[in-house]
């Protein structure tokens, strides 16, 4: 059974950081793209980053650039995601998921598999 279990959510002033965690089991997907995505109350889910199969290549919406890092460690089979800097604006349900392709991809439905979500709440 392939479960995606993220973790490091919380509540934290604006400024500050988390680290969030997705850690995979029942299958190995280091040949896999991986990504995040998040969901505010009362709006759809939107893409947040994604990092390629090996970790060359990454990619951020633009309202994370320069404050979000995304990484992986295949070894472990897990997804990071390093949030600094955190506004209100990033408050939402943080979400990770597997890519069914190697490579960076936007686009939910190129994406096969999903966590439960991890809440980050940040307040002002």
């Amino acid at each position: 059974q392939v479960q995606l279990v993220e973790s490091g959510g919380g509540l934290v002033q604006a400024g500050g950081s988390l680290r969030l965690s997705c850690a995979a089991s029942g299958r190995t997907f280091s040949s896999y793209g991986m990504g995040w995505f998040r969901q505010a109350p009362g709006k759809e889910r939107e893409f947040v980053a994604c990092i390629s199969w090996n970790g060359g290549r990454t990619y951020y919406a633009d309202s994370v650039k320069g404050r979000f890092t995304i990484s992986r460690d295949n070894a472990e089979n897990t997804e990071f995601l390093q949030m600094n800097n955190l506004k209100t604006e990033d408050t939402a349900v943080y979400t990770c998921a597997v890519n069914s392709g190697s490579g960076l991809s936007i686009r939910q439905s190129e994406y096969d598999y999903w966590g439960q979500g991890t809440q980050v709440t940040v307040s002002s």
